[in-house]
């Protein structure tokens, strides 16, 4: 007989399978109030994430698969993952290191996305420590790997701590000169997955400038500022209430897709970086991070031609996904914060999704 997984109803044993020679499994953290984190080796996937709502009751807030064999032949590949080494687009997949030319594997239109063909999220990582409340996860990325140079060594901790927050900690080496963007692709429902729409969510978020693109969400460089346009969300507003307004560069991206620069002090001041809530579950979620952008992705593109937890659909902008990390192309525009990785440094970075109800103060 099959063993229900805690309180997300998964199957443990649908998540254990042989994939490249190494074991997949679903690994579960509880904090004190109940909370309940689903994780799969898998891509270091986050499969589901059980917090309060307003009334007590417990509401799977990430989109996501059953089944391992689900998350291998997904239309959306990047649920829930760790992207690497490099998340978002790097043009052309072309970049110089060193006085060496690279060319990366273009899969998203003329560009590279989200580390290639084969990325972080569809590798297996090694679990090497696990608590009731903590997992830290492994990967060696070799040299050559996805045409990326350098042994890259990526150390992720997943924590779901007592006042109802995911903590997410990353930490990389390398032995040779690389580049390095890592987040995670969480897609967000705060009325509970499996809800047709995030366009009712509010959202606030700290950046008074972002970073338009071309037709291919490759940034042209300059931010700009969001005052006066559907991106400012430095003030509360729906994420539908200007999503479909005549502006350009909503049509490129069929709506939300694009880097919010984060107001910082510091490059690596650990910042207060928003807020969304449904007004449906009362569920608010903090954003905390040490990036300096934040890339907000309205699930535009999502299809709702298959069913996914629970035989739940998913179609177009029924998740928001918020990925904290470095600027798109950061590579090939050197006014950007760096992505390059040093043998001689460490990388380290700090993502918090932190849950509340729109009763908490």
């Amino acid at each position: 007989m099959n063993k229900l997984y805690g309180k997300s109803g998964l199957l443990v044993d649908a998540f254990q399978k042989t994939v490249d020679g190494r074991q997949t499994g679903l690994y579960t953290l509880t904090n004190e109030n109940g909370c309940e984190l689903a994780v799969t080796n898998y891509g270091a996937k986050i499969v589901s994430l059980m917090v309060p709502d307003r009334d007590g009751t417990l509401v799977d807030v990430v989109l996501g698969h059953n089944t391992i064999d689900e998350y291998l032949t997904s239309e959306e590949a990047y649920f829930g993952a760790i992207c690497g080494r490099t998340a978002n687009r790097i043009a052309k997949g072309r970049f110089t290191l060193e006085g060496k030319e690279y060319q990366l594997a273009v899969n998203n239109g003329p560009n590279s996305l989200h580390g290639g063909i084969k990325g972080f999220n569809a590798v297996v990582w090694e679990v090497k420590k696990m608590t009731d409340q903590s997992i830290e996860l492994f990967y060696l990325s070799p040299d050559g790997e996805e045409g990326f140079p350098g042994n890259l060594a990526v150390t992720l901790t997943y924590t779901l701590t007592d006042d109802n927050a995911l903590d997410i900690h990353y930490k990389a080496t390398t032995d040779k000169t690389t580049i390095l963007n890592l987040t995670n692709h969480s897609y967000f429902n705060l009325s509970g997955q499996g809800d047709p729409s995030i366009s009712d969510h509010w959202l606030v978020i700290n950046a008074e400038s972002y970073l338009p693109t071309d037709n291919t969400a490759i940034p042209y460089g300059e931010p700009a500022p969001v005052k006066g346009t559907p991106f400012d969300f430095t003030v509360p507003h729906t994420i539908g209430e200007r999503i479909d307004d005549d502006f350009e560069q909503l049509h490129f991206g069929k709506g939300y897709d694009h880097t919010f620069i984060l107001d910082k002090k510091s490059m690596d001041e650990y910042v207060y970086a928003g807020y969304c809530l449904s007004p449906k579950t009362g569920v608010k979620m903090e954003i905390y991070t040490t990036e300096p952008g934040m890339q907000v992705y309205t699930g535009n593109w999502m299809t709702g031609n298959f069913a996914g937890k629970h035989g739940k659909r998913y179609p177009a902008r029924s998740a928001v996904c918020f990925e904290t990390q470095h600027f798109p192309d950061s590579i090939n525009k050197p006014e950007y914060p760096s992505v390059i990785l040093r043998p001689d440094e460490t990388f380290a970075s700090r993502t918090t999704y932190r849950f509340l109800n729109e009763d908490s103060k």
